[in-house]
């Protein structure tokens, strides 16, 4: 007798399609009018399931902090669709954004800039359970004292004022700020970039215990790949507005198949091997163009050493190469080689992270 075992597949907890923002450029006088716009995002498509840990990195200005304001409705989009738990929110009012904006939170960049200095740690962290009407049991004090120790503050610190801390410890609140309406899903704007580095560990590993013990779904969005290779289970690699390459972190680090994540790899710090012998480096000559005026074709063109006519007339899609492991998807008419697999040893974690992963 056989047994039917077919199992269901996991629903995303968000899909994105055809995603863009489009920032007007006015000129003229007396009477302003459109002559252009940056496209910041253009066309990005992705899933987010329960649970997981989604990476975005690229260079400076390639839109990842647009995204991360995009898909928690901070910013209205100029095309797509964005579905959350199977309801289309990309235009939603107000009244029908109330009950899904408990769920979808956000750690901003900057802790210095993103805490109001004239309210008391206790407000800043209540104050969302107060405008979405929510009373805990035992009172909203109480669950922010509970908030200010599961981040690692001393709950005493309620009647504190932002200035009284540190960066790290800024940062910090404003993870609990982001937690306390118990969201699905977190998207941490570069939330370790403004914060030393000794201290940038200690707030990674944090958020991944958050993501571990409350099935919390992350979108992280960073510039450093061993921070993303370290908290991520999938990494989108974005370019000038574009997603490039999306896989899971072993494939796309292992196994690059877009030559600019192979050359994102191979600028990461590095120490010099044992031998002598330096690991390949690669060099990206010119600038970003300009999102006024992006390339034709493959917007990598420009700076892209395999670059050749049908890479300025045709862009290519984002689709999984038949030599791809499932999955990993690709926008490159000349892919990198899959069996490169030296990029194991070329990202360099800092020591503290490093040692993180030793205990995992």
């Amino acid at each position: 007798m056989t047994e039917n075992t077919t199992t269901k597949a996991v629903e995303p907890l968000m899909v994105v399609e055809g995603l863009q923002k489009h920032f007007p450029i006015m000129g003229g006088f007396p009477i302003k009018r459109k002559v252009g716009a940056v496209q910041a995002v253009d066309g990005l498509t992705f899933d987010i399931k329960p649970g997981e840990s989604l990476g975005l990195v690229g260079e400076s200005g390639c839109g990842k902090s647009t995204t991360g304001r995009l898909i928690t409705r901070l910013m209205e989009p100029t095309g797509g669709k964005i579905t959350y738990k199977g309801q289309d929110i990309t235009y939603a009012g107000r009244k029908k954004l109330a009950p899904i904006r408990s769920e979808i939170q956000m750690i901003f960049q900057d802790p210095y800039a993103s805490l109001n200095p004239r309210q008391t740690v206790g407000t800043i962290i209540s104050s969302p359970m107060e405008i979405n009407g929510i009373n805990p049991p035992g009172g909203r004090e109480k669950k922010v004292r509970e908030l200010l120790e599961t981040v690692g503050l001393n709950p005493e610190h309620y009647n504190r004022f932002p200035h009284e801390f540190s960066g790290g410890q800024r940062q910090r609140i404003g993870v609990a700020r982001a937690l306390a309406l118990e969201p699905k899903l977190i998207i941490a704007d570069e939330p370790v970039s403004a914060l030393d580095v000794s201290i940038q560990a200690q707030v990674v590993n944090l958020l991944q215990e958050l993501q571990r013990d409350r099935g919390i779904a992350f979108v992280f969005i960073a510039h450093d790949l061993s921070i993303v290779r370290h908290f991520s289970e999938r990494v989108a690699v974005m370019y000038l507005g574009k997603i490039v390459e999306i896989a899971d972190r072993d494939s796309l680090y292992n196994r690059p198949r877009h030559p600019y994540t192979h050359a994102l790899l191979s600028a990461v710090p590095e120490t010099d091997d044992l031998d002598g012998t330096k690991r390949e480096r690669i060099r990206l000559s010119g600038d970003v163009p300009s999102p006024i005026m992006p390339p034709s074709g493959c917007r990598f063109r420009t700076r892209c050493w395999k670059a050749q006519d049908i890479c300025s007339s045709q862009e290519p899609p984002l689709v999984q190469l038949s030599t791809s492991k499932p999955g990993h998807l690709t926008a490159c008419h000349f892919p990198e080689d899959p069996t490169t697999e030296k990029h194991a040893e070329d990202i360099v974690l800092d020591p503290a992270l490093q040692a993180l992963e030793g205990d995992a």
